[in-house]
């Protein structure tokens, strides 16, 4: 009788054994189906020439072409045909983050180094409005339905517009404000951030200026995009939140985690918020209500600005090198 319980204390324990292993097993293979599941294998990644490139700032043309700014360089890129082209624009520029498309598929770019903001044509044509000030330091660009020109700058204070070669500067209230995110709605109103004035700008067509506080205290307001329905998007840099603008007040989406370096927002084709985690290598995503991550396919991708386009693709500027496109199929299952 003893042999028997030691025989069958010994199925017992393989028994056991094997049905952890099973356990452990497939615990295992859950959480690499978890750690996987987001990951954006279908993304299309191009990948900059130089190792030095640093594309910076993205911006998308009504016809699919995709422009990109590029850190110290004396070219913008020209994404079209699945191949990135250089456009000469003569003098190097540092930290490009100021980057727009016209209705004619023409690049505006706000240029520190020439204290200027350039319009460059496909064929690499060049003009430039020169802001008259002995330095400049500018924020983004933004380009409005009626061709006017949108710019923060920093150094006068100002949220400033170009239209038909006219230079109109819209001052804060604050020297300390910090002018950096803009965004143009379809009523032609302009909409900035203030990083350290914390706040959002609106400027209507007629020039006149509220700014309105972010809920969150030095949330940091850093990109700006405006839906069709003309609320407000907001990211809120050092409070890892993005602040939702509509019918008179905010609400708040807390991206929750460690710190994640927001940055770069735009809004898909169908309606869908989509911002970059700098620190996480990934993309967010507000839907429906709802907040979702998108795993870039590279653990090292930094993507710092976003634009997206009239076939509902989403595209990225990742400053570790590469232009990204996340399709409109991903885009519609999130």
């Amino acid at each position: 009788m003893i042999a028997g319980r030691e025989i069958l204390s010994s199925r017992k324990a393989k028994a056991v054994v094997a049905a952890t292993i099973v356990v452990v097993l497939a615990g295992a293979a859950a959480w690499w189906s978890w750690r996987n599941k987001d990951v954006c294998r279908s993304c299309v990644e191009y990948r900059m020439e130089g190792a030095e490139e640093i594309p910076t700032a993205i911006a998308v043309a009504p016809d699919g072409a995709v422009w990109v700014s590029i850190d110290a360089a004396r070219s913008l890129g020209l994404l079209r045909n699945g191949k990135l082209e250089r456009i000469s624009i003569g003098r190097r520029t540092p930290e490009p983050v100021g980057l727009g498309v016209d209705g004619d598929g023409n690049a505006w770019l706000a240029n520190p180094a020439t204290v200027s903001i350039l319009r460059i044509t496909r064929s690499g044509e060049v003009t430039e409005t020169a802001l008259d000030t002995p330095i400049a330091r500018l924020g983004r660009l933004a380009v409005g339905g009626d061709g006017s020109v949108w710019f923060a700058e920093s150094t006068a204070y100002s949220f400033s517009r170009i239209l038909g070669g006219k230079l109109t500067r819209h001052a804060i209230s604050v020297v300390r404000g910090g002018p950096y995110g803009v965004a143009v709605s379809t009523d032609g109103t302009a909409w900035g951030t203030l990083q350290s004035g914390n706040k959002l700008v609106r400027i209507t067509a007629d020039g006149k200026i509220t700014e309105m506080e972010i809920p969150t205290r030095a949330g940091t307001p850093t990109d700006v995009a405006v839906a069709p329905d003309g609320s407000v998007w907001v990211l809120e840099f050092r409070a890892n939140k993005v602040a939702h603008f509509h019918d008179g007040k905010f609400d708040e989406f807390d991206v929750g985690g460690d710190f994640a370096g927001l940055s770069g927002l735009t809004i898909a084709k169908d309606g869908s918020i989509w911002f970059g985690l700098l620190r996480r290598s990934a993309l967010g995503c507000i839907k429906d209500g709802k907040m979702s991550t998108l795993k870039l396919p590279r653990p090292d991708a930094r993507p710092y600005t976003l634009a997206a386009d009239q076939s509902g693709n989403v595209w990225y500027a990742d400053i570790s090198g590469v232009v990204g496109k996340v399709p409109e199929s991903v885009v519609k299952s999130r």
